[in-house]
């Protein structure tokens, strides 16, 4: 099992904004956030479809992504530490994407411990576990086949090693494909599995897990092996801006009519 990562408290979790030219109302509000709540918190945890897509991380010199950039990386130099999860829209988002916005890159789950106590290395410090939750979503086929290809490293090389014009214009087809696909599944389908979601907290321990890509904003409670666990699902930001807060005790659903689409 991996190292848990470290954080601060109080901690923000955003999830699914799909940024895009074409939605500045969407777009506004994640700056407004940027510049107001997020600078009151220790951590902030962006848990993957940032970007509506993202080509690449060449991409950054386009002046929609290198001002989305430029205002997290102001958000992290002002001292609000930075966590980037890809999702399935912004997978390829790497390295030289966590550099630019000053942010620690978490692996798809990622175990984090938060507080700033560090005798016996921190294990009686509160822990969650963290996903986008595509990963979980066992019951469409179709997309798990499709996840495992464009993970895969030699896929991605060679899809990268294209010109950019032209991986762009091949996620433009995809997504296209991807709605209309959508419309034909049923949308138990394309919910998480409730099997690979209790496989994922018993591999863990029995965190509570919180996790993104459905856009079904809720709290789940279950019984795993009789222990009880948490699933806290982010909303995404169509239409309206929130977020969650932890404190490491509670768990606060936030919003403000400052950062309101």
């Amino acid at each position: 099992m991996p190292e848990a990562a470290r954080a601060a408290l109080p901690a923000l979790f955003i999830s699914d904004l799909h940024l895009t030219e074409d939605e500045p109302a969407n777009v506004a509000a994640f700056l407004a956030f940027l510049q107001g709540p997020a600078r009151e918190a220790a951590s902030l945890f962006i848990l993957g479809d940032l970007f509506e897509y993202w080509a690449g991380d060449d991409d950054l010199e386009t002046p929609f992504n290198a001002g989305i950039a430029a205002a997290i990386r102001a958000l992290a130099d002002a001292g609000t530490a930075v966590f980037f999860m890809t999702g399935n829209r912004d997978l390829l988002a790497g390295a030289d994407f966590a550099r630019a916005i000053g942010a620690t890159l978490l692996e798809d789950p990622a175990r984090v411990r938060f507080g700033d106590r560090d005798d016996n290395d921190g294990a009686d410090t509160p822990m969650l576990l963290l996903a986008h939750g595509d990963a979980l979503c066992t019951d469409d086929l179709a997309y798990q086949a499709f996840r495992r290809q464009v993970r895969d490293p030699a896929w991605q090389a060679g899809f990268l090693a294209q010109p950019l014009a032209a991986r762009k214009a091949f996620i433009a087809g995809l997504r296209q494909k991807s709605e209309a696909a959508k419309a034909e599944k049923a949308m138990e389908i394309m919910d998480v599995n409730a099997d690979a979601v209790a496989a994922l907290l018993r591999e863990h321990g029995y965190p509570t897990l919180v996790h993104g890509h459905t856009h079904r904003p809720d709290i789940h409670h279950l019984n795993v092996d009789g222990r009880d666990c948490v699933r806290r699902v982010l909303p995404d930001w169509r239409g309206h801006a929130c977020w969650l807060r932890w404190d490491g005790r509670d768990f606060t659903p936030e919003s403000g009519d400052a950062v309101r689409i």
